[in-house]
């Protein structure tokens, strides 16, 4: 005869075996909420993503107010373009932040939950490219306070294209989270989005550059965020940088989850 204390651990064992795994691999929207607010409360995050690109423009941006680049107004192509740098430095960020996660032991714990790697990557993901819309936004209002103006279907269009294409950063951040120690990740991630920025044509138009350093930018995944962003504003939309931003973000996605199981595997 069955003792009523082991009929009621079959019980719950048997309930157990019948739950179902969370549905879109745990995914949820108060995660994703929490995880913003986390972001918002580190304030070296703000002052990269928020201050920075704000202060770039005025001192790169002002000084070619009422020049023209081309056919475009030389103050609003500054702006677009650090626009996408400070997009690309918050989603970057927002992303390594995963490396101070691990050293805490925080995904071990994750990998212990229903959590699926790729629901956890989206999520970093969707609240980097918040925190980049936010530098967007910053950047665009001084720009306008400023008294340089474009229409404001172009703007939006431009801003929307600019979190769009900063996805690839953000798989970009959490690849390298994953790959390297939490007090290299972040620093290195900087100087990388420095060198990409400055050869994709973020801080100079790449006419600038010579002829075989031109060639090279055209694959840095900054050069295609940059254009994108950019097309709007007269020059129309390239081809190639569509491609490249696709190949790029499809390489850092596919390379963040590699990573992530790597690490979990461990556990």
């Amino acid at each position: 005869m069955t003792s009523p204390t082991a009929a009621s651990a079959t019980t719950f064992l048997d309930s157990l075996d019948e739950r179902r795994p969370p549905r879109f691999g745990g995914f949820a929207w108060t995660l994703l909420r929490l995880e913003f607010v986390r972001k918002l409360r580190n304030r070296r995050t703000v002052i990269f993503t928020m201050v920075m690109p704000a202060v770039f423009y005025l001192i790169f941006g002002l000084t070619n107010r009422g020049q023209m680049l081309g056919s475009t107004n030389a103050a609003l192509y500054i702006s677009v373009s650090l626009a996408t740098y400070g997009a690309m430095v918050a989603t970057t960020t927002g992303g390594a932040q995963v490396a101070v996660e691990r050293a805490l032991g925080w995904s071990r714990q994750l990998a212990l939950t229903p959590l699926h790697p790729a629901a956890y990557i989206l999520v970093k993901v969707l609240v980097s490219m918040f925190l980049g819309a936010m530098s967007v936004i910053v950047v665009f209002i001084l720009t306008a306070l400023t008294g340089v103006h474009a229409p404001l279907g172009t703007v939006v269009v431009c801003g929307l294209l600019i979190v769009l294409s900063s996805s690839v950063f953000a798989a970009f951040g959490v690849m390298l989270g994953y790959l390297l120690p939490a007090e290299n990740a972040i620093q290195l991630s900087s100087m990388v989005l420095g060198v990409l920025s400055l050869i994709g044509g973020l801080f100079v138009p790449l006419e600038v550059w010579p002829d075989a350093l031109q060639a090279i930018a055209h694959f840095t995944p900054a050069y295609g965020a940059g254009e994108i962003a950019r097309a709007p504003l007269g020059g129309g939309y390239d081809q190639w940088a569509v491609v490249n931003v696709l190949v790029w973000l499809a390489v850092f996605v596919a390379g963040s989850a590699w990573a992530l199981r790597r690490d979990t595997a461990r556990v």
